[in-house]
């Protein structure tokens, strides 16, 4: 098969929309691979408008909840999102989704993302494996490969929005996420109350403003129990840490997020409590986060 061949960046690189790992004469081809790599996620991410990265520096935080329940709600406010799994060891956002039995398919220009009832677009690793319980065992460079695929191989076509769920950590993926998206737009760092949690958020900070990249806020989880019985509020886990450490580091805090037990019961059920129970506490705290993540952009609700 023939390549048409452009210039990129003082390259010669082909235009075709798979990546290297998916062509059929990738071996012979003596063009430039990683100048076509980021000619492509070039290519895809001109047509999102904006692309926002969901953070921590660790596990446990309850991030992908985060993200899910953010990406819902952006997508309430009238917006057209796209949802990217990069958590490549944990890829929960299927299950938290409902969608586990789901899997992608190629189509002429790379791969379909699943669309979900709303519209919303989402890719995940795991709707690309068979057996859910099968670790994810690979090298660095066979994780670049799937980065590259996630972000310039699915065929996300036109969004407003894209939200990608990192890995914890600050690490090689969360470097080549950073550096293959060209005007990423900002980062939402996620936290809970805990000084060791918020050890942790300082670092993401740090990570994400030595890359030059906005920070959108910090979130802070599972800030306060919701008592069940009398709707009171008990700090099991204090309350606070995240807005001192916003007002310590210069960047914004753009909301609290109970700890409530229908946010687990609902993720568990793949309905995110944004999309499931609108009017609740939670919702409506996500709903938050995601009207000041679009106001730090310039942009409201449609």
């Amino acid at each position: 098969m023939t390549k048409e061949v452009i210039k990129f960046k003082d390259k010669k690189v082909c235009e075709r929309f798979h990546s290297c790992q998916m062509c059929d004469v990738a071996e012979s081809c003596k063009l430039d691979h990683d100048a076509h790599c980021k000619w492509l996620v070039n290519k895809r991410m001109s047509d999102i408008k904006f692309k926002i990265i969901v953070g921590s520096n660790k596990g446990g935080v309850g991030k992908s909840t985060v993200t899910v329940n953010l990406a819902f709600a952006l997508e309430r406010m009238g917006f057209k999102v796209g949802l990217a799994d990069a958590d490549l060891h944990g890829p929960n956002i299927p299950k938290m989704l409902g969608i586990e039995e789901v899997r992608l398919r190629g189509v002429e220009d790379g791969i379909a993302p699943h669309t979900m009832p709303n519209g919303m677009k989402v890719a995940s690793l795991g709707l690309m494996i068979e057996d859910p319980n099968e670790p994810i065992v690979w090298r660095d460079a066979v994780k670049y490969e799937f980065l590259i695929e996630l972000l310039g191989n699915m065929s996300w076509g036109k969004l407003d929005f894209l939200v990608i769920d990192l890995p914890p950590g600050t690490g090689n993926e969360q470097i080549t996420i950073m550096d293959f998206i060209p005007n990423l737009d900002g980062a939402v760092v996620v936290s809970t109350p805990q000084d060791v949690a918020l050890l942790d958020a300082r670092k993401m900070i740090s990570f994400v403003r030595e890359r030059n990249i906005q920070i959108l806020g910090i979130v802070e989880n599972m800030s306060g129990l919701i008592c069940p019985h009398c709707s009171g509020e008990i700090n099991v886990f204090r309350k606070g840490g995240g807005l001192n450490v916003a007002d310590e580091l210069g960047v914004p805090f753009i909301g609290n997020i109970p700890l409530d037990g229908e946010i687990t019961m609902c993720s568990d059920k793949g309905t995110p409590i944004v999309q499931s129970q609108p009017d609740s506490v939670a919702a409506k705290a996500f709903m938050g986060v995601a009207e000041k993540c679009a106001e730090s952009l310039g942009i409201k609700r449609i």
